[in-house]
């Protein structure tokens, strides 16, 4: 949504424009649009590259809008699929399942001897990958696990991805090493996908595994980014474990500052001053973010380092400063 029809719509929440409740014809209504959903499985299925046959898959379809359509995928592809949480009720989706759970998944493919599995968020929109050991690949990962696979052939436009403020300094540190520039957004796919649109920036996403592939869509899709990982992992011959292991996380601290005046804290030169020291004292071996929430009276200050030792350090010399000069709320 555009920003002043999102606007709106927190207006409307806050209670200060009502909007007419429909009455009679104009109530809308529940369609299962079956001939849809058939299209949109014929649409995933036919961007593929390869057979999956032999390859067993996991998938964790959240109770959500994901369990009619990623089996019916995978398994037109030849995977033996394994599914979990595929019963919803209307009352469970995301429940104690699915991407924002990965804990139920990293079981589920160790306990079943699988290849890979996939977890979707409710809306299917996220994905987050686990590997044959069990291990976490985040959106940070499929980054870099695609970006690279793209640059290989030719096909990373600008030989750049995108990203978030918020993506792991351990992913920069890994597009370095294979010459993979990047650009840094604010938080959220809508500012991932402007970029993308007005640079023609072709992969970009978030840590959460919001993945944005431009040539097929223009916003996140679950199922999509899970097939586009299993098209590398074949086509190199590599485990996920593999594929990810250049992309190795660096501790973070993150602590939330409640604030009288976020811009007042963050403007404030002593603060600027202590920020900017951390920068130059962690110099390549880590980095500091402070931003403002979108939301509350908080600041945010966040460092990824070698350590949290170091982390929490760099953290707490920034609070001190904000607490001294007495923006505290």
């Amino acid at each position: 949504m555009d920003e002043e029809t999102i606007l709106l719509v927190e207006d409307f929440i806050d209670g200060k424009v009502e909007i007419p409740v429909a009455e009679r014809a104009e109530i809308g209504r529940t369609v299962d649009f079956v001939a849809g959903r058939n299209r949109y499985i014929g649409h995933l299925i036919s961007m593929n590259k390869f057979s999956f046959k032999g390859i067993k898959v996991g998938l964790d379809v959240a109770n959500g809008s994901a369990w009619q359509i990623a089996k019916h995928v995978f398994d037109a592809l030849g995977a033996k699929t394994y599914v979990m949480s595929d019963e919803p009720n209307g009352l469970n989706i995301n429940t104690d399942c699915g991407s924002t759970h990965i804990e139920h998944l990293q079981k589920f493919v160790v306990d079943n001897g699988l290849d890979i599995g996939f977890a979707y968020d409710g809306d299917a929109d996220r994905c987050i990958c686990v590997d044959e050991q069990g291990n976490v690949v985040t959106g940070d990962h499929v980054l870099y696990i695609y970006g690279l696979y793209m640059k290989e052939r030719g096909k990373l436009i600008n030989n750049k991805v995108v990203t978030t403020v918020m993506s792991n300094f351990g992913l920069y540190k890994a597009l370095d090493l294979v010459g993979i520039e990047y650009d840094k957004t604010a938080v959220g796919d809508k500012y991932v996908w402007e970029n993308m649109a007005e640079t023609g920036n072709c992969i970009g996403g978030e840590q959460s595994g919001h993945i944005i592939f431009s040539k097929y869509e223009t916003t996140g899709d679950g199922i999509l980014t899970s097939l586009k990982l299993m098209e590398v992992m074949i086509a190199k011959g590599k485990p996920m474990s593999e594929l990810a292991a250049p992309v190795v996380f660096y501790p973070q601290v993150l602590k939330n500052v409640r604030v009288k005046s976020k811009p007042e804290a963050q403007n404030d030169p002593d603060v600027q001053a202590a920020v900017a020291k951390v920068a130059e004292e962690l110099g390549d071996e880590g980095r500091i973010l402070v931003r403002e929430s979108g939301t509350e009276p908080v600041i945010r200050v966040m460092v990824e380092a070698g350590t949290d030792e170091i982390c929490e350090k760099y953290v707490d010399s920034v609070i001190d400063v904000i607490t001294a000069k007495g923006h505290l709320a």
